[in-house]
């Protein structure tokens, strides 16, 4: 029997507005309200609301066989108390049917990982705790930012109290290995690792709606057929939960591809669902994973350069962090609110120069002319926040 994980990130960054070098002073509001309302409600309308419900129907339809993990930011659950309360409400109808797992992960969906171990910890305490509160379970499983992980990043982890880990499959890495088995982190065994079939889960985040690819249409019998030809133990479908509906839209047929898919998986006989900590508990690890350098699951070199590959983006990330020691001294939560936001790792992803590899990906999730654009709006925005910083320091 093998196992079949589903894993969705759900995220929504807060979007700053045109900041100018003559707004800094003056204006302390660094949002953009407008299109922060807009995106969230179009995203809601056309994925998070119509793919909540079908998720819900399937758990019933299937009599909870078929199981699948969340993992949802803090800004996300923001946005869904500012501009979309119903969608809150629809989540915590999936965790009620004792199904649907939440995992921990960094509130502000943050590159702390890669920075500051205390602040990292802080803010995968402060998610722990927003996951508590608003669904009622404590995570014992854990998700980073943008499936970054590395041996050290895995030893933070397991320090924290998780059991589980989710990370990229990358060839990289992995070398003649699959990734259809539980791993152990290479620093401490104890923390179980479940690594993204990077191959079926773009099958249908990125490949699904295109007519140039030669496996095209996907059909939910096609896709649970070349599942359950896969050697190994598990296979983990890790994607954007925007896939559904946004990236891919309903004209594609991708939810009618979801809804037969749990009947067409469990017809084999061969496939069970299980949520990300079900797996680990149920299955046994098969090796260490060692993974010195940081990897990640965006782009072709599955590394960490589509945030912190060029001086822009260092440079931002370096003069961020540097505020951290007044900003906690301050205990303001206006300007914890701010910290958090500023953190968010897709304002660095649009300071990316990347255009040879992925340029397309990085164009289309980008509000930016350019990445020098993106980098003096991003710098005006933290350069008044730390005029504010400094005057109460």
């Amino acid at each position: 029997m093998k196992t079949v994980c589903f894993y969705f990130q759900v995220h929504q960054p807060w979007r700053l507005k045109v900041y100018r070098f003559f707004n800094m002073g003056k204006d302390h509001n660094y949002l953009d309200d407008f299109t922060n309302r807009a995106i969230m409600q179009k995203v809601a309308r056309q994925c998070y609301l119509p793919m909540n419900a079908l998720l819900l129907k399937l758990i019933k339809e299937n009599k909870g066989k078929f199981r699948c993990s969340f993992s949802i930011t803090g800004s996300a659950v923001e946005q869904f108390k500012a501009y979309a309360p119903e969608v809150l409400e629809s989540f915590k109808a999936l965790a009620d049917t004792g199904c649907v797992e939440f995992l921990a992960e960094t509130y502000s969906h943050s590159l702390a990982s890669l920075r500051s171990e205390t602040e990292f910890a802080e803010q995968v305490k402060l998610h722990a705790s927003m996951i508590k509160r608003e669904f009622g379970c404590k995570p014992t499983a854990f998700r980073n930012t943008e499936l970054i992980y590395s041996d050290s990043i895995g030893e933070a982890v397991s320090r924290m109290g998780f059991k589980t880990m989710l990370a990229e499959g990358a060839k990289h890495v992995l070398g003649w290995k699959s990734p259809n088995f539980v791993y152990t982190d290479a620093t401490d065994n104890k923390l179980r690792l479940l690594l993204r079939n990077y191959k079926l889960s773009d099958d249908i985040a990125f490949r699904f709606s295109n007519e140039g690819w030669d496996q095209y249409p996907l059909t939910a019998d096609k896709f649970a057929g070349w599942v359950a030809a896969e050697n190994g133990d598990v296979v983990n479908l890790f994607m954007d939960y925007e896939t559904f509906g946004e990236h891919q839209k309903a004209s594609t047929g991708i939810f009618d591809f979801m809804k037969a898919l749990p009947a067409a998986m469990l017809s084999t006989g061969e496939i069970e669902f299980a949520t990300v900590s079900e797996a680990t508990k149920k299955l046994q690890p098969v090796a260490v994973l060692h993974c010195p350098h940081a990897m990640s699951w965006a782009d072709e070199e599955r590394d960490v350069t589509a945030w912190l590959g060029n001086e822009l983006q260092n440079e931002a990330f370096e003069k961020l962090y540097a505020l951290a020691p007044k900003v906690k001294a301050l205990k303001n939560k206006d300007f914890e609110f701010v910290w958090h936001f500023m953190q968010t790792s897709d304002h660095f992803y649009y300071m990316a120069t990347k255009w040879f590899s992925d340029g397309d990906v990085h164009s289309y999730f980008n509000p930016y002319g350019s990445a020098y654009e993106a980098f003096i709006n991003y710098m005006n925005v933290l350069a008044d926040f730390e005029i504010e910083v400094n005057k109460l320091s």
